[in-house]
């Protein structure tokens, strides 16, 4: 079956936000892992009468993304932390990675104990947005050919937040 022009161009939309979000996370130092920069995936589906595109990604992508509200400093975003601080066997295997040695004036300090530290800095000042998946989306949604948009009703923030809702759906 050969390809629509509307396929093709919604291909070239889902190559650009992917390669763009990953560009984006390896610029902005959130790859240490390249767990998240590999789970971004694109998906394009034609079905008779309807064409779709979605996204999906690791979960902790969305709060990368949109960031988190600490409980002392807060960004423009719907996630924020409560009562409950990240786990700190998250920050572990990250300071390893990272390289990071923790000292306490001169002495070496317990891995365990600095992971506690960052996860309570990151529980206090929350996750500030780096938008690495939204602004590639936005810049390739503006360039969509008008006409593809009109015939079709594309709601980029609709679609946006259905991409946003699907991902953790998936990760749930």
């Amino acid at each position: 079956m050969e390809k629509t022009e509307v396929q093709k161009e919604l291909e070239r939309f889902r190559d650009y936000v992917v390669s763009q979000s990953r560009r984006n996370l390896s610029r902005l130092h959130k790859n240490s892992s390249k767990k998240l920069y590999n789970s971004i995936k694109g998906n394009v589906k034609t079905m008779p009468n309807s064409i779709s595109i979605e996204f999906a990604m690791e979960d902790y992508g969305v709060f990368q993304d949109a960031g988190v509200s600490g409980t002392k400093k807060k960004y423009n975003t719907p996630y924020s932390y409560k009562s409950k601080m990240p786990p700190v066997k998250a920050f572990d295997k990250w300071l390893v990675r990272k390289g990071i040695a923790p000292r306490e004036k001169g002495k070496f300090a317990s891995r365990k104990s600095l992971a506690f530290l960052i996860a309570r800095s990151v529980f206090r000042n929350g996750i500030k947005p780096s938008l690495f998946f939204t602004k590639p989306f936005e810049d390739a949604y503006k360039r969509l050919p008008e006409d593809l948009v009109e015939k079709y009703g594309l709601d980029a923030i609709e679609l946006f937040n259905e991409q946003i809702d699907q991902i953790l759906k998936q990760n749930a």
